[in-house]
């Protein structure tokens, strides 16, 4: 059974043009894998505390050193861990913020990141036979022959990320120019529909 993970950051709900996104992704998915599982990353609904001194010493002891106390530390950056290596398809949807990605995928990330299950000691990824799909929904319009194209930081970020752990089919679909949306310029029906070719793209493969 193919399982699908699916992240999500933004918090404006039904507003979010990123989740808007995603649910075309999944629309797509779904019709394409129909015996296929979901599991659901919400990271606004997540608990995602940033890393802390607790932590980083859990994370720096052998596992057969844990205390009780180390084990709690861990016990969500554990579960993150294990969602992504179920996964043979991993679905990033993000806002972009001032270039980047917002603060709380950012924690996700730093969660993820775990030497001996998603990192090797000697820095090679363990993520193997696995694919990701990056919805990005930003003001600014990133793509290839923009004069900002050097400020698209977030796609680079991911990109790096993803690699690291082991992810190196990575396909990205930029909604740049959302912020037409929030201006009235165009719908969100028609701002997702001009994407829609590539979300199902992605979704089918």
């Amino acid at each position: 059974m193919t399982k699908l993970l699916v992240v999500e950051t933004s918090t404006r709900g039904d507003g979010s043009i990123s989740r808007n996104m995603t649910r075309h992704f999944l629309k797509a998915w779904r019709a394409a894998h129909p015996d296929g599982e979901v599991i659901s990353r919400d990271l606004v609904k997540t608990n995602l505390e940033f890393v802390t001194a607790s932590w980083l010493q859990a994370y720096f002891t052998p596992p057969d050193h844990h205390t009780p106390e180390m084990k709690a530390s861990l016990r969500l950056s554990d579960q993150l861990v294990q969602e992504i290596l179920d996964a043979d398809h991993v679905v990033i949807a993000t806002p972009v913020y001032n270039y980047n990605v917002p603060s709380s995928l950012k924690a996700w990330v730093d969660h993820i990141v775990r030497k001996g299950l998603t990192l090797g000691n000697d820095g090679s990824g363990l993520v193997t036979n696995t694919k990701a799909t990056v919805l990005f929904a930003s003001g600014g319009v990133y793509t290839e022959g923009s004069p900002i194209r050097d400020r698209d930081i977030a796609t680079q970020y991911l990109r790096l990320i993803l690699n690291v752990i082991g992810i190196s089919d990575v396909t990205v679909i930029a909604g740049g120019g959302a912020k037409a949306v929030d201006l009235g310029e165009t719908t969100m029906d028609a701002f997702i529909e001009k994407l829609a070719p590539q979300l199902e793209r992605a979704a089918a493969e």
